[in-house]
């Protein structure tokens, strides 16, 4: 299913699917809202990125030392380090890296 919008409301990250419908709410005690991708969404707490799916529930996290948060965009994420951008999918899993513009 894909997620067309999360929106804070009263502490919690509601979730909706592609038909505006709230499909999950997580607390906003999960973290800070970075970005949102098709099927995924990257919340950031403490020291770490994590990835939840359409129904709040966590899929895996990834630790900030690989670098600041950029954008979430269709199946993946990214990070820069330096000079240089990796990005990642909704798993934490390395997809690519390529010098940062």
């Amino acid at each position: 299913m894909s997620i067309s919008d999360v929106q804070f409301k009263n502490n919690w990250y509601n979730v909706f699917d592609e038909n505006n419908k709230k499909s999950a709410s997580v607390p906003a005690t999960a973290g800070e809202l970075m970005g949102i991708g098709t099927d995924f969404f990257v919340l950031k707490k403490n020291n770490w990125y994590i990835t939840f799916d359409d129904r709040g529930k966590k899929i895996a996290d990834l630790s900030c030392t690989y670098g600041d948060f950029k954008n979430a965009t269709g199946n993946s994420f990214n990070l820069v380090k330096g000079n240089w951008l990796t990005s990642f999918d909704k798993h934490c899993k390395k997809t690519g890296t390529r010098p940062a513009r």
